[in-house]
């Protein structure tokens, strides 16, 4: 058996399911801040029903966050229609890289996408703010809920 090496294999076995989420978890647990990973779904529709597994949900806040290597259209068209049928839910992504272009020969990159699209975003880590900011509310109440569920 070969021995494992580096944070994002340890997280890989971890069962973490990529190194961002890995280093992600790593960086939280570090700066002790509270989190829970893969806890909870959020029901979204688009022609049929669907869930959405969030990565990351800040305890002391209520914010989500979700990581991402490559941010696919599928992903992108995911995140609109979750943000329109659940608005309370403040979700942000942390990206390998946000000045990664939507596609071959795009202009727009991750950030812009966000940019244009009302959510917050970083790369690689999750900002130190994010862990520090106030409760969110309405996102705590929204993520209670469908927590019930």
């Amino acid at each position: 058996m070969s021995k494992i090496r580096g944070a994002s294999q340890r997280g890989l076995a971890e069962g973490y399911r990529s190194g961002l989420e890995a280093s992600a978890a790593a960086d939280l647990e570090e700066r002790k801040a509270a989190y829970e990973y893969e806890t909870f779904k959020i029901p979204w529709e688009d022609r049929k029903m669907r869930k959405y597994t969030p990565d990351f949900l800040l305890l002391k806040n209520y914010i989500i966050v979700e990581t991402k290597g490559r941010f696919t259209s599928v992903d992108r068209r995911k995140h609109v229609e979750i943000k329109g049928q659940h608005p309370d839910l403040d979700i942000r992504f942390v990206f390998t890289n946000s000045r990664a272009k939507l596609y071959k020969g795009s202009r727009t990159t991750y950030g812009d996408w966000c940019d244009t699209h009302g959510f917050k975003y970083a790369d690689k880590t999750v900002p130190t703010e994010w862990t520090k900011e106030k409760l969110n509310r309405a996102s705590k109440a929204a993520v209670l809920k469908l927590k019930e569920n």
